[in-house]
């Protein structure tokens, strides 16, 4: 075990951070994807600091293979962006890149700064960043060149114990960023993690702030859920601390009005983990039909004869304008929506067309134009130099 040191105002040696060495974390290196480490090993190359961080470190102690690797650097994403060919700037609020390696992506963000708290979108230092990050579990920072895990917050101790502990202090940590406490609630309940009295406390009586949080982030967490494989623990835990009422009201009330309803609902929850780990790349709508299917069977007696007056399509639209206010604020692509209301209806009788997923090749082809526009620009720009000094030269020998 090693010790990370800086120095206080006065110039004295201060404990940073516990550096676990290889024999000590035993993270197998063949778990990390080796793109990564190119990532990684191209910003050393250029003077820049680089890790592995967050879940993927978790991922990697716990001898799991890590879904994503995201990358924490001192550069700049402009800078990112220039080292990188294959990558693009995303985000508004706080600029990040995405590294693209065929169809992988890395995430790599620069560290964050304390100055404005812990939602501040100022670049820092790592001793900074690591209090911008909220629960240990995830603060841990992995260096696969030296392979050393870089602990400011005893992360690694919480993940041997199985805790779930805030690196933010509980009386701001869920009054700056909400949207923390879905987060406390999907760690836990992916890993297995107990929570404290404290933390789930402070969840149950913060569970209101999640009111005024905006529809996108709401949706991003939701699909999260969706397309996770613990779906109906994360429910589940949501439900028992008040969290899922802001996530999805109409179901949350009608669980707690019918338990036959959420009976039901639990069971498509957990039919959907199977799905997720038999078809992890499934189209959106697909997932979406386990969690509408319960209440649009709900909406009618469909084993009786449907109006004769009414077509499907008129019993499509219905259902739409339901469903739509049913998954509120949740907010999905329109057309994934609709393919998941159809394919309900027709699982219930009703005789609807469903269409395919539209091809991604249009996309791609588009993507892989915009990656390579840099380069084409550079030739272009060459060539009309080269024209016009050519002709710049005629002129002045025609002069001579």
């Amino acid at each position: 075990m090693l010790i990370r040191y800086s120095s206080d105002s006065k110039g004295h040696p201060v404990q940073k951070a516990i550096v676990y060495t290889k024999n000590e974390h035993c993270i197998p290196k063949s778990l990390i994807d080796l793109d990564a480490i190119k990532v990684i090993s191209h910003l050393r190359d250029f003077g820049y600091d680089s890790y592995l961080v967050g879940g993927a470190v978790r991922d990697l102690i716990l001898g799991n293979s890590p879904k994503d690797f995201d990358i924490v650097t001192n550069a700049e994403p402009g800078t990112i962006k220039k080292l990188f060919r294959n990558s693009r700037i995303i985000g508004k609020r706080f600029r990040l890149v995405h590294i693209f390696y065929g169809s992988k992506i890395f995430e790599v963000s620069t560290f964050r700064s304390t100055e404005d708290g812990s939602i501040g979108n100022k670049f820092g230092c790592i001793d900074e960043d690591v209090h911008r990050r909220d629960f240990s579990l995830n603060a841990l920072y992995y260096d696969p060149i030296k392979e050393q895990v870089i602990d400011y917050v005893s992360g690694f101790n919480d993940i041997k114990k199985h805790i779930v502990k805030p690196v933010i202090p509980l009386n701001r940590i869920f009054v700056e960023d909400p949207v923390r406490m879905i987060r406390a609630i999907k760690y836990a309940s992916q890993t297995g993690f107990k929570m404290s009295f404290g933390l789930m406390h402070k969840i149950k009586k913060s569970a209101h702030l999640l009111s005024p949080v905006s529809p996108s982030r709401l949706t991003e967490e939701m699909l999260k859920i969706l397309n996770s494989t613990h779906a109906s623990k994360i429910v589940e835990m949501a439900m028992d601390s008040g969290v899922y009422m802001y996530l999805q009201p109409q179901a949350a009330a009608l669980m707690l009005e019918k338990p036959d309803f959420a009976e039901k609902y639990m069971k498509h929850l957990k039919e959907l983990e199977s799905f997720n780990v038999i078809e992890p790349e499934a189209r959106l709508g697909q997932k979406l039909y386990y969690i509408v299917f319960d209440f649009i069977a709900s909406l009618t007696d469909w084993t009786k004869d449907f109006p004769k007056d009414m077509t499907a399509s008129e019993l499509y639209n219905k259902t739409w304008t339901y469903c739509r206010q049913f998954v509120m604020p949740m907010n999905p692509q329109r057309t994934e929506l609709e393919y998941a209301i159809k394919l309900s209806l027709k699982k219930l009788g009703v005789k609807v067309k469903i269409k395919s997923k539209p091809q991604a090749k249009k996309q791609e082809i588009a993507e892989n134009a915009v990656y390579s526009a840099p380069k084409k620009t550079q030739k272009h720009k060459r060539s009309t130099s080269s024209k016009k000094n050519k002709i710049v030269a005629k002129t002045e020998a025609k002069a001579v």
